[in-house]
């Protein structure tokens, strides 16, 4: 389903993070924690898939179901806060997305149910000890992040002919940025290439990570997270202005401006994490739940950054795109 068409068909979903859950008669209505590591204008299309899925399932907001949304808004640091409200609330389940705002909220209970939209290799970050069967109170989709940085550069090398020289921008505050480095250096050393960290902590990091380059790398890989969505217009105005063609996981990134994504897609990993929420409000238990993988991969390209940076796109990836964005 294209982008437009699923807007049309949610019609007013954007809004729906911005409202409070408007909790009516709260003790009749199971509750639902939405705890957004981004803004609430970011992850629009996340929730409208969200609320509708729990919709054809039987729930619906402020009738049936109360969502209490809060949003770190990229503020890594307001995690811990609001996972311990949702504790304080006493929420039914809690709902997030990236391992940072797991391991939040899992450190702040270990009886209300967790369920995660999408979560870099959640064994390998510690999440759950096992994809079959997680135990505990954490279940949700695995995105494999970490899996396909070598498909990732594959693709980058066809874009990018010569490409010799690439440089990896990562949040290393985040257990997923540490691992997604480490993934994606070790790929691209394979292929030959020679490789530049950027190692970041905070938003304030990146413009003087960037120019550190100096025009020393070819491309650029940005491994995602959730101080890194939120700035990630901030990251494609500078990538653009260095001519630095730019690889990332999904395809929100390359709406804003990045030049190709591939990973999982993202509306449908939140139409999941709906499932999962049936099912543990319907008497299920999280850690029974096995944890699930995609199965499909979305390779998403912006023409208009492709011409911008000069590059012409190979008819091989025009016929492997998923969709091309002009």
């Amino acid at each position: 389903m294209r982008r437009r068409e699923f807007i049309a068909l949610i019609g007013g979903a954007a809004a729906w993070p911005l409202a409070s859950s408007r909790a009516q008669q709260p003790g009749k209505l199971r509750t639902i924690g939405f705890l957004g590591s981004a803004t609430p204008s970011a992850a629009s299309q996340w929730v409208g898939a969200l609320v509708l899925r729990l919709r054809e399932l039987g729930w619906i907001e402020s009738r049936t179901l109360a969502i209490e949304y809060r949003w770190a808004e990229g503020n890594n640091d307001r995690l811990a806060e609001i996972a311990a409200e949702f504790v304080r609330l006493n929420v039914d389940v809690i709902v997030t997305w990236g391992t940072a705002s797991v391991i939040a909220a899992k450190q702040a209970t270990t009886v209300i149910p967790i369920v995660f939209a999408s979560a870099g290799d959640p064994v390998g970050t510690g999440l759950v000890p096992s994809l079959a069967r997680p135990g505990g109170n954490v279940t949700g989709s695995s995105n494999q992040a970490a899996d396909i940085a070598g498909k990732r550069l594959d693709l980058l090398r066809e874009f990018v002919p010569g490409l010799r020289h690439l440089a990896i921008l990562a949040n290393i505050s985040s257990p997923i940025g540490v691992l997604q480095i480490r993934e994606a250096q070790a790929a691209a050393r394979a292929l030959g290439l020679e490789v530049t960290a950027l190692e970041i902590m905070r938003a304030q990091d990146i413009a003087p990570a960037l120019e550190t380059l100096k025009g020393r790398a070819q491309a650029l890989y940005v491994v995602s997270e959730s101080v890194v969505f939120t700035h990630r217009i901030r990251i494609h105005t500078l990538a653009l202005a260095a001519r630095l063609p730019t690889m990332h996981d999904y395809r929100e990134y390359v709406e804003t401006g990045g030049l190709m994504s591939y990973g999982p897609n993202f509306p449908a990993s939140f139409r999941r994490a709906a499932d999962f929420v049936d099912k543990i409000l319907r008497g299920a238990k999280p850690g029974d739940l096995p944890i699930e993988q995609p199965t499909k991969f979305d390779l998403i390209i912006n023409l208009t950054t492709a011409k911008a940076l000069g590059l012409t796109l190979p008819p091989t990836l025009l016929a492997r795109a998923d969709e091309v964005i002009e």
